[in-house]
C-alpha cells in the first residue's frame, strides 16, 4: 500500500523537527559562547528528522550565508571558527532546515580580551618640547579603572602640569613644556580588568638639552637673494668695464699736414 501525506500533515511534521546546535566550548543558557582571541570554536547543527527528505541544513553568519561543502549539509553540519579574532565578537551563527526556515536556532560569540599592555617603551624628548604618553586600554569587558604612576607614586597632575584624557579606548598623559628635573622619570600605565586583572605598560622618559634650531627655509631664501644680488652687481660692473675698454681702443687721428 502507498501512504499519501497531505500538505497539512506534512507541514505539521516539518514544524515539529527540532534543530539544535552543539558547541565546543558549550553555550550558556542564553545561547552565548564565552571565548577568547586565538581560540577555536566548533559548532555542530543537528535535527531530529528520521528521513533524508528535505534534511539539508543552512548556516548563517549574522545575515550572510555560510558556504558549505556538499558532504556537510545533510543530517548534521559542522562549522569551525579558528582562530577567533576581534571581528568575531557578538557574531551570531544561525542554523535551520532549508525546507523550514522558521525553525531555527542561534548562538552568539562572546569574545573577551585584555587590554594590550605587556610591552615597554623608551622615549627621548628635548627640554621645553611636548610629551605625550599614550596607553591603549581597549578591552572586553571594559577596564574598570586606569592609574598613571611616576617613579612608583601616582601622578600628581597639578604638580607635574599634566593633562589626562581617557576615551575608553586609550588613556593619554601629556604636558606642553618638558622640564628635565620634573618629567624625566619612569611612568607606568596600569589598567584594571574585571576579568584579567591588572595589566601595565612602562614608559621610560629621557629628557635632553634643548638644541638650537636654525630656520632652514628663511636661511635658504636669504642665501638665494644674496647670490642673485651679487650676480647682478658683477654683471653690471662687467658691462661698465667692457664699455670703457671699447672707448680706449679708438685711435685719435690728427689733421694731415705737410712739412
Amino acid at each position: 500500500n502507498r501512504f499519501i501525506i497531505f500538505p497539512s500533515v506534512y507541514n505539521f511534521l516539518m514544524c515539529c523537527l527540532w534543530v539544535t546546535i552543539e558547541s565546543i566550548p558549550a553555550a550558556n543558557s542564553e545561547g552565548y559562547i564565552l571565548t577568547e582571541l586565538n581560540k577555536t570554536i566548533s559548532l555542530t547543527c543537528k535535527h531530529d528528522a528520521t528521513s533524508d527528505i528535505d534534511n539539508e541544513l543552512v548556516w548563517l553568519r549574522n545575515d550572510a550565508l555560510v558556504s558549505l561543502n556538499e558532504g556537510n549539509k545533510n543530517g548534521q553540519s559542522r562549522v569551525c571558527i579558528s582562530p577567533v579574532i576581534l571581528e568575531d565578537r557578538e557574531t551570531i551563527f544561525t542554523c535551520y532546515l532549508r525546507s523550514n526556515a522558521s525553525n531555527r536556532v542561534s548562538v552568539v560569540l562572546n569574545v573577551t580580551y585584555p587590554p594590550p599592555l605587556t610591552d615597554s617603551e623608551e622615549i627621548t624628548v628635548e627640554e621645553e618640547a611636548s610629551l605625550i604618553l599614550n596607553c591603549v586600554i581597549e578591552a572586553y569587558p571594559p577596564v574598570s579603572s586606569v592609574v598613571w604612576m611616576l617613579n612608583g607614586t601616582e601622578v600628581d597632575l597639578k604638580e607635574g602640569r599634566f593633562t589626562l584624557a581617557n576615551n575608553g579606548l586609550s588613556s593619554t598623559l601629556s604636558t606642553e613644556k618638558v622640564q628635565q628635573s620634573l618629567h624625566e622619570a619612569t611612568y607606568i600605565c596600569a589598567a584594571v580588568s574585571p576579568l584579567y586583572g591588572t595589566k601595565t605598560k612602562v614608559f621610560t622618559v629621557n629628557v635632553t638639552d634643548k638644541t638650537l634650531k636654525f630656520p632652514l627655509y628663511p636661511m635658504i631664501a636669504g642665501i638665494v637673494v644674496v647670490c642673485l644680488t651679487s650676480i647682478l652687481a658683477v654683471a653690471s660692473r662687467w658691462r661698465k668695464i667692457v664699455k670703457v675698454a671699447s672707448t680706449n681702443t679708438h685711435t685719435l687721428r690728427c689733421p694731415y699736414s705737410r712739412n
